[in-house]
Formats: C-alpha cells, structure tokens, sequence
C-alpha cells in the first residue's frame, strides 16, 4: 500500500552547549569553553534550514523544539534571530508550540522576557531534583531554590505552559526523598510533568563508573506511589514517562510517538522526513559543533540513510506508539507507512493473550502491565 498523506512535520532544533556535562547525559552537548557565539551559530542553523526548504516545500510545521545542551545560554536576540528565520522561511501552523529547554542555574528575568516576545510560549525547566546532595551527585550546576526562582521568572516573564524535567531511581535514593522531590514539583504547579527514571547510558561517566542505584522493588514502590500522587493532584499520564494537565500535552513529542516527521537542525540533530513517493528518510547532521557550522548548508553535512525494510519500518512504528497509554488507531501503521498490521497478527495475538495489550478492537494499546514489560512486549515483534 501507498502513503496518501504526509505526516504532520515538527522542527528539532539542537543547541549543543551546556555549562557543565553532567555524568548520565548521552546526548551530543558541550561543556561551553568562554563566551559563546550564539549569533553566529543561529547564522548556521539557517544555512542548514535553507539546504532543506526543498524536501519540505509546502508543508505545515505543527510544532518547534529548542533543545540542547542548555538552549537558555542562548541571548534573547539569537532566539528571536532563530524563530524570525524559521518564520520567514516555513509556513508555522497558527497556534504552533514552540518550546525551550532552560537549565534553573542559567536563567534570568530579561533572557526570558526576551524568550516570550520572540514567540517562545513552552519552557521546559531541567529541575531533575529537589535534594542538594542529589543534585550534586547528578553534576547539576543549580541549587534547590534556583528551580523555584526560574518558575518564577518564567511565569512573569508570561509563561503558563511550563514542564518540569524530574527524575527518580538516583544514586542512593530512597522512597521518601523521591516521593518528596515530587511533591515539592507538584508544589510549583507545572502544567506537564516529565517524571523520568535515572538510566545508565553507554558513553557517560555514570556507565563507565557505576553509582549504587536502587533495586527493582525500590523502583517499583517510587513509580506507584509517585502515580497515584500524580493523579490525585490532576495529572494525567499520556506516555511511559510524561504526566500533564488537562490540555497541556507535549504536541512535539506526540508527534515522535504518533510516528510523525521532524526536520532536525544543529551540531548531532537527527530528522525523519517522508517523502512524496512514501520513501522514509533518517537524517543526521555532524555532531561537532565547529564542523557543523563550517559546512552548515552544505551537501556533506547530512549523513541520509533511507529505511527500506517493511519489519524496520513496523519495530520503529511499534517502539514509538506503544509508549501512549491511550496507543493508536490500528489503522495509523498504514497511513505513516504504507504497511499493514497483517504480518504481527500473531505477535499481536500473543501480546493480548498476556495481557500486555488491550484497548478498543480499532486501537492498538499497550496495558499498565505492557507499559511497564515494554521491552518483552516489543521483543515479540523483533
């Protein structure tokens, strides 16, 4: 079967500095090394999104995340720069979120006043905790009361669409300091939360020398007495780790999930873009920053790999969808893929029979038991 339609389009655009690189973070960020050219490297990103206007000609984009890095190093004129380049070259859908990563111990009441006027209206506040001395073994450069402070800041400065970052499972942790970490952010009242367990990722110094971290049954204790304070307090959980208020779900990443496409711009900024013929296409920029903006707009500064096998495409569909509580319409494989279901009967079967997934007979959804053994649901349709 063909792709009719063109998945919704989101803009990722990475800003890979940050003040210091904390020991659990996999992501391509930077320790910043004196004053940065913040102008100069909005200069390049606009270089690379000019290189790209011809593969998404025409086509709306719903939503633009700022990330990095800590995208709030960046001056209020480099982000208005920014977003007034990506305006005047793509059509932004009217009521477009538009979201900035902020790190509390880099933030100030101008910078963010600065944010808002040149069309920022989500922040997204790395608190990550509220215990000094975890956030001392987690490598984070603020302190507790900086994450009140920049919620402050942010909400003068006209924010009311706020996420907090936070994360349970840390070194040494214990179910009362979790459980208050989460209080003490449903205290601030963020319209999302993204309440998240410390992983060890490979290439970070936490992976090369392991932090003593809690057991399975700890874990286990945290994540069900943390839900059950986070829908007592309104927030309902949409994703395996994402937590909002009425209204105020993450659209740029239910546009990942969903199995939508996002143009990628910046030093390591990865894109999945659909083509009119249906040919699915991962692109991956240089991930070193200086090398980005040499060649930034520049045939060499994209690596294209084109995903061309059915049971690829169907996994990749898979990983992402069933992450939702409320899954997706069955059908939504074929319209983002132009494959069908037909092949993963069994698996589905299988999956159902075990209680891993349920929902309405047109949706496919993974239960709470499902969400939490995602990983053996998924290794059914590998």
């Amino acid at each position: 079967m063909a792709i009719t339609t063109l998945p919704p389009l989101a803009l990722y655009v990475h800003l890979p500095w940050c003040v210091h690189k904390c020991p659990y973070c996999d992501f391509n960020s930077f320790e910043l090394r004196g004053a940065i050219a913040d102008l100069e490297y909005v200069d390049a990103l606009l270089r690379d999104l000019d290189f790209e206007l011809p593969l998404v000609a025409g086509r709306e984009i719903i939503s633009i995340f700022i990330g990095g890095g800590t995208p709030s190093l960046f001056g209020g004129a480099a982000i208005t720069r920014l977003l007034d380049g990506i305006r005047a070259r793509l059509c932004l859908l009217g009521d477009c979120e538009i979201t900035l990563e902020a790190n509390p111990g880099a933030v100030e009441a101008g910078r963010f006043a600065a944010y808002r006027a040149a069309g920022v209206n989500r922040l997204s506040i790395g608190a990550q905790s509220f215990r000094g001395e975890q956030l001392k073994a987690l490598g984070r450069v603020h302190g507790v009361d900086e994450i009140g402070n920049a919620v402050a800041l942010a909400r003068e400065a006209g924010f009311d669409n706020l996420n907090l970052d936070l994360m349970y499972g840390l070194p040494q942790d214990n179910l009362t300091g979790a459980i208050d970490d989460l209080e003490q952010a449903l205290a601030l009242a963020p319209a999302h939360l993204s309440w998240y367990q410390l992983t060890l990722e490979p290439n970070t110094a936490f992976h090369r020398q392991p932090p003593a971290l809690p057991d399975d049954e700890l874990i286990t204790a945290i994540e069900k007495t943390g839900r059950e304070l986070l829908a007592r307090h309104g927030y309902t959980r949409y994703e395996i780790s994402a937590y909002a208020q009425s209204g105020r779900r993450c659209q740029h990443n239910l546009n990942y999930w969903q199995f939508g496409d996002y143009l990628g711009l910046g030093a390591g900024a990865h894109g999945k873009l659909t083509r009119p013929d249906g040919t699915i296409e991962r692109r991956a920029r240089l991930r070193n920053p200086r090398s980005y903006q040499a060649s930034a707009g520049q045939a060499d500064s994209v690596s294209v790999d084109r995903v061309g096998r059915a049971e690829d495409l169907r996994l990749e569909f898979l990983m992402n969808a069933l992450r939702l509580t409320d899954g997706v319409p069955r059908d939504l494989l074929t319209e983002r893929t132009g494959l069908t279901l037909e092949p993963m009967r069994g698996a589905i079967a299988t999956a159902t029979e075990q209680g891993w997934l349920g929902g309405e007979p047109e949706t496919l959804a993974t239960t709470p038991a499902g969400l939490n053994a995602l990983n053996r649901v998924l290794a059914l349709f590998a």
